[in-house]
């Protein structure tokens, strides 16, 4: 099952999420949603419980929102609470 969420409902719930930026290291150095934590999406998906728990929500989004929704799928069979943020950034960037 996939879970989109709309970037306007996002922004009007954003001061109380788990927000995840799955893109390269130097996308997010320049930069990135407030309140975002870097992990890069293969670090991400090879081991999970390293970074996230079960049980709680993250909000993951990469660059147009394509891979956050393949990285919350796999996330998900796992057992793993994602949203993929629609757009991704570059819907942060047209709305903000």
């Amino acid at each position: 099952m996939f879970i989109n969420i709309s970037m306007k409902e996002f922004i009007s719930k954003m001061d109380h999420l788990n927000i995840i930026d799955i893109r390269s290291i130097q996308s997010y150095n320049n930069n990135h949603i407030p309140g975002a934590v870097h992990i890069p999406w293969e670090k991400l998906i090879a081991n999970p419980s390293a970074y996230i728990n079960k049980g709680d929500y993250y909000y993951l989004y990469c660059e147009k929102g394509k891979r956050s929704l393949q990285v919350c799928s796999i996330l998900r069979k796992m057992g793993y609470f994602t949203i993929n943020i629609d757009g991704g950034y570059e819907e942060w960037i047209l709305q903000n």
